[in-house]
């Protein structure tokens, strides 16, 4: 077995364990979500997250586009709930970024 498909089972399983789900365009999607206002904070910096984020695999990419509806499947305290997908960013490392605004 390569490097990428043993990558791929440690993202899968990372996923499963501490994964969050979204729909994105009417398909469920696991991911990893964060918040501005949820930011964690190292000692007294806090970190240089701006935008709601949901990252996801890049094979979990395939056919969405900037414009669609996020729908983060947590409680609201914790940032869910409905988003609209302003840009994806790939980081070149397999996870794209879904950058979200709050629907209004």
């Amino acid at each position: 077995m390569g490097f990428r498909e043993l990558s791929d089972d440690m993202d899968a399983l990372v996923l499963d364990g501490l994964g969050d789900m979204a729909t994105v365009g009417g398909r469920e999607i696991a991911g990893f979500f964060s918040a501005p206002w949820l930011q964690p904070r190292m000692g007294r910096i806090n970190t240089a997250l701006r935008e709601p984020q949901f990252e996801i695999r890049v094979v979990d990419a395939a056919g969405i586009e900037p414009g669609q509806l996020v729908v983060v499947d947590l409680a609201k305290q914790d940032g869910g709930g409905q988003y609209d997908l302003v840009k994806l960013e790939p980081d070149g490392s397999g996870w794209v970024a879904l950058l979200l605004r709050a629907k209004a």
